[in-house]
This record gives structure tokens, C-alpha cells and sequence, in this order.
């Protein structure tokens, strides 16, 4: 049988944890001939490395900062991918086509209904970066009322209610300098990198809600430790990071299930390795 090869590709790249989780689900899926591999790719590396792609090739994840930059690549785009402009998976089939999507926004609904969470009357955003943006646009699936962004400028501000508009999603937008008050949403969404949030951990309210944190390592990040002594519920960026991966796999095998379960495992055992 022929190899049949996939890859993450970013800038930086080392740090990523996708390699770990495609290759639990090749082993437990028995697929002995797939690898999956990560490349340094940035933006300006980007088309030369989708135009060698021989057909060998299955699949890319793709993370920051070419989920903009592929698009142009691309001979389609799903309407998930498109309505946040962002592509995290490419998908390429037996007739040469480069298909994107994005399994982020569908990972972050996947992650919440897995602890229990169908439905939120309203949300609190921290950050408006990418990732922003997929939390509104998964909160436009199951948020039935407004959510709050909390930036740090105008332009950010600006550009969250653009995405709104677009998503279907009412936004209203806060200074960063009142972001403890969004602690006390039933449901908050951290998406900044890592540190930002830390000196919001002492403002946990002692009702706490659900937090989502997309971080992953180090972990927990001071707010998730807060936020967890209080009680309330935190679901993780392992969490998200394994089931945008289980969407990848399918879509890039095209077989129905692939073991979340195993993948989280093998995420988990990575993470504790790291120093």
C-alpha cells in the first residue's frame, strides 16, 4: 500500500500537539500506511509548499498564521470557513481539488455539548482575535441572546460587532479594563494568549459559571486554577484542540468515526512529558 501523508503547518509549529493526536487515531483506526507530519511553513512559504503536493497527500491542518493566507489556494471553501474567513483544514481528494473548512468552530460546540452545554442565555468573550471570532461564530449556534466582547481597542471593538453583524449574533463590546465583569456570564470564553487573563483570576465570583479557556499549555492558566476552586466548570483548549482534531480525521480519511477518546489520551500523556 502506498504512504498516504498528512501535516500541520504554522509559524511556530514545534509546540504543536496535532502530530500526537492524528497519529493516536492512525494507530487505533489501524490506517498503518498514513503519517502525519509538521512543517515551518510561514505566509510567504505557503503556496510554494500547497503546490508541491503530490497525491500522496490526504490533508493539512493549518494553524496560525496561514488560516487567512491558504484561502486563495483553495478550489472551495465550506460556508463554516467562509463566514469567519479562517481555514484550519484542507482536504485534499482523489481529483487534485483543495477543499477548505473549519473544524474549530464545530470543536468548540462538540467541546461545550460534551459537558453539558446546549444552550446559554447569554456569553462573554475575552479577546478578539481569530479565535474570537470562531467563538462567536460557535456561539451563534447556541447563544439565544447577546454576547459580550472585552478588548483592548476601538478597531478591535470595531471589528467584533463586523462579526456579529455577520455571524448573526448580537455583540456588545467592553474596554479590557472591565473584563472581570464578564466573569460573571454563565458562560465565558477566554481566547488571548497566554498571561493576559492571569490578573483577572482573584475576580472570580464564588457562583461561577463555565469557563473556556482555549489554552492549553501551560494548563491549568491561573484563571482555569480560580475558576475551578469556586466551583465552576472548565473545559480546556485539549478539549477543543481533540475534537476540531476528530473532524479533521474523519474528513481527511473519510472514515465516520475517529477515537476521540484515544486522542485525548495521547494528548494528555504529551502534555504531561513537556517540561
Amino acid at each position: 500500500m502506498s504512504r498516504i501523508r498528512a501535516a500541520v503547518l504554522g509559524s511556530p509549529i514545534e509546540h504543536s500537539l496535532s502530530p500526537v493526536l492524528h497519529r493516536a487515531a492512525y494507530r487505533e483506526l489501524g490506517l498503518d500506511a498514513w503519517s502525519y507530519d509538521r512543517f515551518e511553513i510561514d505566509e510567504a512559504a505557503l503556496p510554494g509548499f500547497v503546490a508541491a503536493l503530490g497525491p500522496e497527500w490526504a490533508g493539512l491542518s493549518l494553524t496560525m498564521p496561514l488560516k487567512r493566507a491558504v484561502i486563495p489556494l483553495l478550489d472551495g471553501v465550506s460556508d463554516t470557513a467562509a463566514a469567519v474567513e479562517a481555514v484550519n483544514t484542507v482536504v485534499l481528494t482523489e481529483e487534485g481539488r483543495r477543499l477548505g473548512d473549519n473544524t474549530d468552530i464545530p470543536g468548540i460546540v462538540a467541546a461545550l455539548r460534551e459537558r453539558g452545554i446546549e444552550k446559554v442565555p447569554s456569553a462573554a468573550v475575552l479577546g478578539a482575535g481569530a479565535t474570537a471570532s470562531s467563538a462567536l461564530a460557535a456561539l451563534s449556534r447556541i447563544c439565544s441572546g447577546e454576547v459580550t466582547a472585552y478588548v483592548r481597542s476601538q478597531a478591535r471593538a470595531d471589528e467584533m460587532r463586523r462579526w456579529g453583524e455577520r455571524l448573526g449574533v448580537p455583540v456588545r463590546t467592553a474596554d479590557w479594563s472591565d473584563a472581570a465583569e464578564a466573569l460573571a456570564a454563565p458562560l465565558v470564553i477566554a481566547t488571548t494568549p497566554a498571561g493576559t487573563t492571569d490578573a483577572l483570576a482573584p475576580s472570580v465570583p464564588a457562583a461561577a459559571g463555565t469557563l473556556f479557556d482555549v489554552l492549553y499549555d501551560p494548563w491549568p492558566t491561573p484563571l482555569a486554577a480560580a475558576w475551578s476552586r469556586q466551583g465552576g466548570q472548565v473545559i480546556g483548549g485539549l478539549d477543543l484542540l481533540v475534537h476540531q482534531a476528530v473532524l479533521q480525521v474523519e474528513q481527511m480519511t473519510g472514515l465516520p468515526r475517529a477515537p476521540l477518546a484515544a486522542m485525548r489520551a495521547a494528548g494528555e500523556a504529551a502534555l504531561r512529558a513537556r517540561p
